[in-house]
């Protein structure tokens, strides 16, 4: 009985936290209270809290990392209860401070808080990669030069069988195949270590 009571609530917190239209899921952060964790995300590593942003592409708030960690940090949140494979993922991101690193980027077939593929726009060297991360460590799988410019942008990862494409403000930048994690996974949300950015529009779509 208090297994499925708390499976039940983990449900409706993950409810309450997002909307569906046309077979997406979007979390936009705008009815959860300010300074929490929001409901149904499961914080891994580093300073996740919801924040009020008057620049916010859906107003009035965004999910905001602002943790300076160590180079070493992978700062991680997920969608608790979350499982897709083949999938469409993106989310807005605008960049607010970071000596070492700056951005962020999106989080896709974990395995755990350990083990995942991850996408990641780092201002600082004008670039966009793809990793693997595995032990809580990454490894590179292929990245890109991009010329980035302040404000919000968008990020986004389709993801079919080994298939990874990598998309930024609508333009295809990256496409690499790797099996290491072929399973259906949890999503989320990451930075590393100094880099304090700002989240809005999480969406995504099984294919």
């Amino acid at each position: 009985m208090g297994k499925f009571i708390m499976i039940s609530a983990c449900a409706l917190a993950f409810a309450a936290a997002s909307f569906a239209t046309d077979g997406k899921t979007t979390w936009n952060f705008d009815k959860d209270r300010v300074g929490t964790v929001p409901p149904g995300f499961a914080r891994a590593a580093g300073g996740w809290r919801i924040a009020a942003d008057p620049t916010a592409p859906s107003q009035p708030n965004v999910l905001a990392q602002r943790a300076k960690n160590t180079d070493r940090t992978l700062n991680l949140i997920q969608v608790a209860g979350t499982s897709y494979r083949n999938l469409d993922i993106s989310v807005k991101i605008r960049v607010i401070e970071g000596k070492s690193w700056q951005g962020g980027g999106l989080v896709w077939r974990a395995v755990d808080a350990g083990n995942y593929y991850a996408a990641l726009v780092n201002p600082l060297d004008n670039s966009i990669r793809l990793y693997r991360v595995a032990n809580s460590w990454p490894t590179e799988l292929v990245t890109g030069e991009l010329k980035q410019v302040p404000g919000w942008h968008t990020l986004r990862i389709v993801m079919t069988e080994e298939r990874m494409e990598c998309y930024y403000d609508g333009k295809k930048y990256l496409d690499r195949r790797d099996a290491t994690y072929g399973k259906a996974g949890t999503i989320g949300l990451w930075t590393r270590g100094d880099a304090e950015t700002y989240f809005d529009d999480l969406t995504v779509l099984a294919r």
